[in-house]
């Protein structure tokens, strides 16, 4: 069995959710932000069997599909490194965590 951490932008999530509890994957959602642009993220902790796994992949991969995006950042930080303009970045996708589960009790 695997533990997955899938952190997602909070705009794929709810498709993303709909589409695992479609196909009966169990998950837990945790709000999570952070990144560049400091935006709102969705964090999914996903119990999986072994055989599952690439299918559970599979569907993250096809469900939060990276994309760019024209934003302005606030200035943070040293003055330095503040940009004043837009600037083109590339958002979505997933970032994947995969540890493997020692031990699985459901109470």
């Amino acid at each position: 069995m695997k533990l997955v951490m899938a952190v997602v932008q909070d705009n794929d999530a709810g498709r993303l959710i709909e589409k695992l509890s479609q196909k009966k994957f169990g998950l837990t959602k945790l709000a999570s932000t952070g990144g560049f642009l400091k935006s709102g993220n969705t964090t999914l902790m996903i119990g999986v069997e072994d055989e599952r796994l690439e299918e559970l992949l599979a569907i993250i991969e096809k469900m939060c599909k990276p994309r760019k995006k024209i934003v302005t950042p606030l200035p943070a930080g040293p003055a330095d490194a503040y940009v004043p303009y837009p600037v083109e970045v590339l958002v979505g996708g997933a970032t994947v965590f995969i540890l493997d589960v020692e031990r699985f009790v459901k109470v």
